[in-house]
């Protein structure tokens, strides 16, 4: 059988006799002997053309299709066979990686989240929170509102004497199109224009803040983002780290106003929020009418799209709202009448809703 070898150290190519045995291949290359165990010889079709060539070595056959069956029938089928065999070996290898992979994000990142959450250090974390505040603020501008804002940033100072966390509590009023409400990593709490709008007592906006305080104090927001963290760590495994894919998943799973808790997360802060509350002698009645009417507005279409924002990063709003209802406890209002007027016009006096409103009229 004829063939055309090369030795896979130079360009040459030449025309060498082929003889197949029982065992093994052979053929003379520049004055080289060459025995190739079957065993050992890699097949690859290459159409009309066949190019075999021995594990561990650089030189490379190429014969006849057609010839290699009818001079070696016997042999080429098993050579195939093993060649499909590794096929599937490989094919069976990268289906055990990919599920390792989705138990590694799905099982193991959310259980090692918790401890690499408290293990953070608070001055990474509130620098990740300043991160955070400064890419969001191009999206979602504080309210132009000062003394409202003035008055929301000592709530969230009172807050702090209630809790036990090495971060201050700074709120803030932002207009955004969501009744939402949301704790950056190290502190800070951003409160939408809508929610504010959405709440119709001082102390339906005071549990809200402090359910996300609690969210602070509990390390469940940076517990949330080194889920987002692991998801890009994998990414960057998988499809190569010079890419930045899993920094893109990162910055896109990762927006602060998707960061979502578990369940137990989610009760934990609503306790620990009343309780935050009631340490300062502050009714912690707020929370259960604010969720309870919410959750009213989920079969609904159209003008409640923006309570659906809230309920999907809170969800089980009646269930909670049942919870809350029964660790409710009296006391004072967080925010006096004046207080609570100035919050409400928070963003009235912002030029950008003076246009819009313009504009709508």
């Amino acid at each position: 059988m004829r063939g055309r070898a090369n030795d896979g150290r130079t360009a040459a190519v030449h025309d060498v006799e082929v003889e197949v045995t029982a065992w093994a291949l052979a053929f003379r290359l520049g004055g080289e002997e060459h025995h190739w165990p079957l065993s050992q010889i890699e097949a690859e079709p290459l159409g009309d053309l066949v190019r075999l060539s021995r594990r561990g070595e650089n030189a490379r056959l190429t014969v006849s299709a057609q010839d290699w069956r009818a001079a070696a029938s016997s042999v080429s089928e098993p050579v195939e066979r093993r060649r499909r065999r590794r096929e599937r070996r490989m094919i069976a290898w990268l289906a055990v990686a990919a599920v390792a992979i989705l138990l590694f994000v799905f099982v193991g990142v959310p259980l090692a989240s918790g401890p690499l959450a408290r293990a953070t250090p608070p001055r990474f974390e509130a620098q990740l929170g300043e991160t955070y505040a400064a890419q969001l603020g191009v999206v979602f501008p504080a309210c132009a509102g000062q003394d409202a804002q003035d008055i929301l940033h000592a709530f969230g100072d009172s807050l702090e004497d209630g809790m036990d966390s090495p971060f201050n509590i700074v709120v803030e009023a932002v207009e955004a199109p969501m009744v939402n409400a949301f704790a950056l990593p190290g502190g800070r709490v951003l409160v939408t224009d809508d929610l504010i709008a959405e709440s119709e007592t001082p102390d339906e906006l005071a549990a809200v803040i402090a359910h996300e305080a609690a969210h602070v104090e509990q390390r469940h927001v940076m517990q949330a983002v080194w889920r987002t963290v692991g998801l890009g760590m994998v990414l960057d495994l998988v499809v190569g780290g010079g890419t930045g894919a899993g920094q893109q998943a990162v910055l896109l799973a990762g927006s602060a106003t998707e960061l979502s808790y578990s369940r137990d997360a989610e009760a934990e802060a609503d306790a620990r929020g009343q309780e935050i509350l009631q340490s300062l002698g502050l009714s912690s009645q707020g929370m259960a009418p604010f969720f309870r009417r919410l959750a009213a507005h989920e079969p609904e279409a159209g003008p409640a799209k923006g309570v659906m924002e809230f309920l999907s990063t809170h969800p089980d709003s009646l269930r909670r709202a049942d919870a809350s209802e029964a660790r409710a406890q009296r006391g004072r209002p967080a925010f006096t009448a004046a207080e609570w007027q100035a919050i409400r016009a928070a963003c009235d006096g912002d030029p950008r809703r003076r246009r819009e409103g313009a504009e709508g009229g």
